[in-house]
Formats: C-alpha cells, structure tokens, sequence
C-alpha cells in the first residue's frame, strides 16, 4: 500500500504533507527528528491518512494537497 499522510506538529499550528510505503516507521523518522524539513516543528502527531493500492495515484493525490486548493480542502474536510 502506498499512503498520504497529513501531520500536525503538536506544540505549534504546522502541517506536514507527505507520502510513504510504511506509515508507523515514517512517523517515529519524523517525530526521531530524522526528517531535515520537519525536525524543527517536533513532535508530530498523525491527523489523517489515505491508502492507495496504486503509487502513481497516491503521488498525485499528494501532489494536489500540497497545491493551494488542496491546502483549502484539507483544512476544511480532513
């Protein structure tokens, strides 16, 4: 499974939008302070997540939540 992941710091008001063939592993890197963008805004927390079977489909939905609109959409429905 190939999964996006929204992450919100938990001391602050900073999302991470990422993708990832092995969630929990990925979210103790970030929370590790292994992930350079992200080490600074520690700790994470995981607000919501999507499966893709298909990673081409995962990229792009990624890919739109990392756009203006998709900003827009995750605040207000996720």
């Amino acid at each position: 499974m190939h999964y996006v992941c929204i992450l919100r710091s938990i001391e602050g008001d900073h999302f991470y939008v990422g993708r990832t063939d092995d969630l929990r592993s990925r979210v103790k890197s970030h929370n590790a302070g292994n992930v350079r963008h992200t080490s600074k805004f520690g700790p994470w927390r995981l607000c919501t997540y999507l499966a893709f079977s298909d990673e081409v489909r995962a990229i792009s939905f990624e890919n739109y939540l990392k756009s203006g609109s998709g900003r827009a959409f995750a605040a207000k429905r996720l």
